[in-house]
């Protein structure tokens, strides 16, 4: 009977996903200037990381981090890119997930607590779908404070995004199929051939429900991996 416990106590592990045994906690920032903390959740698996990647949801962009009853809850958990967390997270990158946000006062706090915690990384801000209204927001004030930002299923006003004005880099990733006629893959191409932004066009994986919500293509529902592995490629190239 031990041999057998043992056994299945085994085979629960292997089918345990890795992101299970990843570290999970709440982290704020608080603001030199007396202003209002940041709760965020930080995930991660390497405590010295070489990349930040800081999460703005989408829909209402509310994370609202907190300890209830000594458990850490939080929102928007469905949201692409909290659900691509167990692929962002390896030993080099740690994510940071937070309320969306263009609060230049908030952003600045926020930054300064993640140099501070991690003065060797480099830090990306990353918005989906109506987070990109933030990370589009804050492009120039970012500019020469952070390493450069990724907006996933961009808000149709990308088209009119150019990169090079920013002395920092700059990513657009975006579902060939996404559905939702508020972020069509069509503006997102657009300022890629106008103004050379890097770009990265996914395709398949599952639409289902809604056109503008999470787990149609316009969330990359079913290709999670795969988005989040193009992503990391592109920051491992930031050679700075």
């Amino acid at each position: 009977m031990k041999n057998i416990a043992i056994r299945l106590c085994l085979a629960w592990l292997t089918m345990v996903p890795a992101w299970s045994l990843a570290g999970e906690e709440l982290g704020t920032a608080l603001s030199a200037k007396g202003g209002e903390p940041v709760p965020y959740v930080l995930n991660f698996k390497n405590l010295a990381p070489k990349y930040v990647l800081v999460l703005f949801p989408g829909g209402s962009g509310v994370v609202d981090p907190r300890m209830e009853d000594g458990e850490l809850v939080y929102r928007a958990k469905g949201n692409f890119l909290l659900r691509a967390r167990k692929f962002l997270v390896d030993d080099e990158f740690v994510t940071v997930a937070t309320n969306s946000t263009s609060d230049t006062e908030k952003v600045q706090t926020l930054i300064d607590d993640l140099k501070k915690r991690f003065p060797q990384a480099r830090i990306y801000f990353m918005g989906t779908s109506r987070g990109t209204y933030a990370t589009l927001e804050l492009a120039d004030y970012l500019a020469d404070k952070v390493a450069g930002e990724i907006h996933t299923a961009s808000m149709a006003r990308i088209d009119a995004f150019d990169a090079r004005k920013h002395a920092n880099r700059h990513l657009i990733v975006h579902h060939k199929d996404d559905p939702c006629w508020v972020t069509p893959f069509a503006s997102a191409e657009a300022a890629h051939k106008k103004y050379g932004n890097d770009f990265i066009a996914m395709e398949g994986g599952i639409s289902v429900g809604k056109a503008c919500e999470a787990r149609s293509h316009h969330g990359f529902n079913g290709i999670e991996q795969e988005t989040a592995e193009a992503i990391k490629t592109w920051v491992r190239r930031d050679h700075k």
